[in-house]
């Protein structure tokens, strides 16, 4: 692996129309393969852990540019002209800036729950909250940890997030693969004033109802930008729709990118 390259969770069929399925902040492209196994089997999709998370490089800098340019390096290395996006969260600011770069490169766009336009103080102190780094002494003490911050989770889902995402560091302890920084950068990138999607760019923009995470006025502006070309839902959820409502988000996507 390069500085550049990025590390790739691949599902699907290769020979299917591809789609790039960004995660979201501290994640990993491997959230998706529940997604892509059940609701999207007929697609290629390519699901990268992004810089400074998972297994990809982890060194700066960490901005939305230098994601959008290492995404569009992974369709260049992987032959892939035009791609269908999907991002959660974090993953929704970047693929919606993939799209005003290269607009050509998209096809259609789908927000789950974008994290865009955020609130200042709130996104500076949820960065601070990341200065201090969790770490554990053991599986149990992580998996307990996950577990009441995703109370919906399922026991497998739980398990295969443990074995996917938590490495051992130099010091015994047990650590979560993200690199702290590059999550407090994150949050400073998510409080930039919010832009909407190109006009061209067919966009689905998913809302959990019960994170209070999107915007109005980011939802007013994407209105006004893309007109018919917007398609607006809402899934009685948290703001991880793939954690929480996996059979609703994942027969969303897979219907609308089928219509």
């Amino acid at each position: 692996m390069t500085d550049a390259a990025l590390h790739v969770h691949r599902y699907g069929d290769p020979s299917g129309p591809p789609l790039i399925a960004l995660h979201g902040v501290t994640g990993h492209g491997a959230r998706w393969r529940r997604t892509a196994e059940r609701y999207l089997a007929d697609r290629f999709v390519l699901a990268p852990d992004l810089r400074g998370h998972g297994r990809s490089p982890h060194e700066p800098p960490w901005t939305v540019e230098r994601h959008v340019a290492d995404v569009l390096a992974l369709m260049d290395a992987e032959g892939i002209e035009r791609a269908d996006l999907a991002g959660h969260s974090y993953g929704g600011m970047i693929a919606l800036h993939l799209a005003r770069t290269a607009p050509r490169r998209v096809g259609r766009l789908v927000l789950l729950d974008p994290a865009i336009g955020l609130d200042p103080v709130g996104a500076g102190k949820d960065a601070r909250g990341y200065l201090n780094v969790d770490s554990f002494a053991d599986v149990a003490a992580a998996r307990a940890s996950l577990a009441a911050r995703w109370p919906q989770a399922p026991d497998d889902l739980l398990d295969d997030e443990v074995s996917e995402h938590l490495a051992q560091c130099r010091d015994g302890r047990l650590r979560w693969r993200y690199e702290a920084a590059a999550v407090v950068a994150a949050y400073s990138e998510m409080a930039r004033p919010h832009q909407p999607p190109p006009a061209h760019v067919p966009t689905h923009l998913v809302i959990a109802a019960r994170a209070d995470l999107v915007r109005p006025e980011f939802v007013v502006d994407c209105r006004t930008a893309l007109g018919p070309g917007l398609i607006i839902s809402e899934i009685d959820a948290g703001h991880m729709l793939y954690v929480d409502a996996l059979g609703e988000t994942g027969a969303l996507v897979s219907g609308w990118l089928a219509s």
